[in-house]
C-alpha cells in the first residue's frame, strides 16, 4: 500500500479528551475517530488490526470445536423478559420501541438469543455437547466512558456459549475454552493475568476473567506471589480481624468544628484513621436510606456493595437527603437514633474495634472512647471493604498485591441460569426432559486494540506486535525526488509484495522527520529505510521493539526481513 494513496492521517496535536496511552496513541496515529461519547470509528489502519485480532481468535474458536453464528443486534423484549433480566440488567441496557409501541433493546450479550436458537433445535443428548460463538458488535449505555476503546458504549465482542448435558461435561466444554483463551491471548502477545471474579448481571455458578494489568484499567485485580491466588478485588473476602485487647475507656463528647474529612479529624484529635468509625450512607432505588460503616483507614467497595444490596441502583445520599434524615451535615454522621427507615450494616474492619472515634448526628461533635457492645450495637456484619495492598491472601495468609488491571476475556459456567426459565430442555438416554447446562464466554475484540497499545508503547508511539501489527513492514523513501532512491524503493516495494509481507510504502513528499515520527508513532514492527547509502548499495532495516539497525545489502533486504517477521509469528 503507498502511503500517499491510503486513507491514513496522523496528528501532532496531543488530544486533550485521551487519558490513557492507548486512547492518546490511537487518535494521534488516526487508528479511530471519536464520534460521540465511547462510540469511535475505525479507520483503514484500525480496522486491519481490528480483524488481525478477530482472525486469531476465530482460527482458536474453531481449532477448539467451536462453530460460529451469527445473532440479530435488536433483540425482542420477551426473550429478556423469560429470564427477568429486561427489569433485572440494569440502565447499561439501551431500549427503543418499533413502530408499533413492541419492545426491544440493543444487545450488550446475547444468552437470551442464543438459548432461543438452541431450544428451536436441540431436544436429544446425542445433540449435545455444543459450542457456538460469534463476532458482534455490542451496545451498553455506560455510567462513565472513557480511555477509548476501554470502555466504550458500542464494541465488538467475541462471545461464545456452550450447551451440555451436565455439569461434569459443562466443565470439560469451560477447560476446553479457557484453554483455546490462553492460546489467543499469547499469540495476541498479551501478558494476562487469570483471576476468579463475580458472575453479576450474567449470573451462574462461577467466573474468571482474563486481565492485563494496566494503570487505566476498570478492574482492581489482587494477586499472591505465594500461592498464585488471583481474583478481582470485589470478590476478595476480607474476614473479622481479633478483637483489639486494650482497656475500655469513658465515653466523652468532643467537639470537633469543622472535621468533615477523616484526615481533618485524625489530625485535630492526634488519633490514626484506623480508630476512627465512618458513615457512609447511601440512598438505594430513589427510596431507601442504607448506611455502612466502616474504619476511617479503608474505603468501600462500591461493587460489594452492589452484592450486599443486590442491586447496581444506589447512591450516595445528598446534604439536603442526610440533613433531612438525620439532621446532621456530612462528616457528622453516625449510627445513633436513627429514624426506622435507615437500615444499617457494619464492615468487618469494625469488628472488635476499642476506644473508637465515632459520630454520632451532630454537627461538629464526636464521641471519642466508643466501644461496641457497651456504646453502640453492631448487628449486621458484611464485608464492604475495598482489598488493599498487604491484606492477608484468603487461601495462603501472605500479603497481596493490587494492582489495575484491564479485563480482555471473561468465562462463565453458567449452569441452568438461562435454560431453565427458557425451558431449554433435552431428553437423556431414558427419555427424561432436563434443562441443558450452559457457559457462556467472552473476549472484547476492540477493547484487545487497546490492551495491545497499553502494554506495547514507548514516549515515541505504539510497538504494535507483528502478530497484529496494521503493516509488517515500513519502506521509507527518504528523498523521493532522488531517483537513485525512489527505483530502489519501488523495487523493495514490489519484492516485498511478491513475499507476501504486508508493507506500506512512505512515498509521500515529506521531511524524513516527518516519515520517521510517524512510522515511530504507528508502531511498524520494522523499517527498511532507502537513503544515502543506497549509493553503497545499502538499506537500513530497523526494529521498532528493540530499536536495533543494521545496513544490508539491498538485494538481501527483503529476504532478511522476511525472516525476521516469520520469526515474530511463531
Amino acid at each position: 500500500m503507498r502511503w500517499s494513496r491510503y486513507f491514513w492521517y496522523t496528528s501532532k496535536e496531543e488530544p486533550a479528551e485521551a487519558q490513557s496511552p492507548s486512547h492518546r496513541l490511537l487518535l494521534k496515529g488516526g487508528f479511530i475517530k471519536q464520534v460521540s461519547a465511547g462510540i469511535y470509528e475505525f479507520t483503514p489502519p484500525g480496522l486491519r488490526v481490528l480483524r488481525k485480532i478477530e482472525n486469531i481468535v476465530r482460527k482458536e474458536m474453531d481449532r477448539s470445536g467451536a462453530q460460529e453464528v451469527l445473532l440479530s443486534v435488536l433483540n425482542p423484549a420477551e426473550l429478556w423478559k423469560e429470564t427477568g433480566r429486561w427489569e433485572l440488567y440494569g440502565r447499561e441496557l439501551f431500549t427503543l420501541k418499533d413502530r408499533n409501541g413492541r419492545d426491544y433493546c440493543l444487545g450488550p450479550t446475547h444468552e437470551e438469543e442464543i438459548t432461543d436458537l438452541v431450544r428451536s433445535y436441540v431436544n436429544s443428548y446425542r445433540q449435545l455437547p455444543l459450542i457456538l460463538y460469534q463476532i458482534q458488535v455490542k451496545f451498553r449505555d455506560e455510567k462513565r466512558p472513557r480511555f477509548g476503546l476501554i470502555r466504550a458504549r458500542e464494541f465488538i465482542m467475541k462471545d461464545a456459549y456452550s450447551f451440555d448435558t451436565d455439569e461434569f461435561s459443562a466443565m470439560l466444554s469451560y477447560e476446553t475454552v479457557k484453554f483455546a483463551y490462553e492460546r489467543i491471548f499469547k499469540k495476541l502477545r498479551l501478558k494476562t493475568l487469570m483471576a476468579q471474579a463475580s458472575v453479576g448481571a450474567i449470573g451462574g455458578i462461577s467466573s474468571h476473567e482474563f486481565v492485563v494489568l494496566t494503570d487505566y484499567g476498570e478492574a482492581r485485580v489482587a494477586y499472591c506471589e505465594g500461592c498464585g491466588y488471583c481474583a478481582n478485588a470485589e470478590i476478595v473476602s476480607l474476614k473479622k480481624p481479633q478483637e483489639e485487647q486494650e482497656e475500655e475507656k469513658l465515653l466523652q463528647e468532643v467537639h470537633t468544628p469543622g472535621t468533615d474529612t477523616i484526615e481533618k479529624l485524625a489530625s485535630y484529635l492526634g488519633v490514626p484513621a484506623r480508630k476512627i468509625i465512618k458513615a457512609v450512607l447511601h440512598i438505594v432505588n430513589e427510596s431507601k436510606p442504607v448506611m455502612f460503616l466502616i474504619r476511617g483507614d479503608r474505603a468501600v467497595d462500591e461493587n460489594k456493595v452492589e452484592a450486599v444490596l443486590g442491586t447496581e441502583n444506589f447512591r450516595l445520599a445528598e446534604d439536603k437527603e442526610v440533613y433531612e434524615l438525620l439532621k446532621t451535615t456530612k462528616g457528622f454522621i453516625g449510627p445513633f437514633n436513627l429514624p426506622p427507615s435507615v437500615e444499617v450494616y457494619w464492615d468487618n474492619s469494625t469488628y472488635g474495634i476499642k476506644n473508637a472515634v465515632i459520630a454520632f448526628n451532630k454537627p461538629d461533635y464526636h464521641y471519642i472512647n466508643a466501644n461496641p457492645g457497651r456504646d453502640f450495637k453492631q448487628e449486621k456484619f458484611v464485608d464492604v471493604c475495598q482489598v488493599e495492598e498487604k491484606d492477608p491472601c484468603p487461601q495462603c495468609g501472605a500479603p497481596l498485591k493490587v494492582s489495575r488491571g484491564l479485563e480482555v476475556g471473561h468465562i462463565f459456567l453458567l449452569g441452568t441460569r438461562y435454560s431453565e426459565p427458557m425451558k431449554a430442555f433435552y431428553k437423556d438416554a431414558q427419555g427424561q426432559e432436563k434443562p441443558i447446562i450452559m457457559g457462556c464466554y467472552g473476549i472484547g475484540i476492540s477493547r484487545c486494540v487497546s490492551a495491545v497499545v497499553e502494554q506495547y508503547h514507548d514516549e515515541k508511539g505504539i510497538k504494535w506486535p507483528t502478530t497484529v501489527a496494521p503493516f509488517e513492514l515500513d519502506i521509507i523513501c527518504v528523498n523521493p525526488s532522488d531517483q537513485e532512491q525512489k527505483e530502489v524503493s519501488e523495487k523493495l516495494y514490489m519484492l516485498a509484495q511478491e513475499h507476501g509481507i504486508e508493507t506500506i510504502y512512505d512515498d509521500r513528499d515529506e521531511s524524513p522527520g516527518f516519515k520517521f515520527a510517524d512510522a515511530d508513532l504507528c508502531g511498524f514492527p520494522y523499517r527498511l529505510v532507502v537513503g544515502k547509502k543506497v549509493k553503497e548499495g545499502k538499506v537500513e532495516l530497523q526494529n521498532r521493539h528493540t530499536g536495533e539497525r543494521i545496513d544490508l545489502d539491498i538485494d538481501r533486504a527483503v529476504e532478511e526481513a522476511k525472516k525476521l517477521i516469520e520469526e515474530d509469528k511463531k
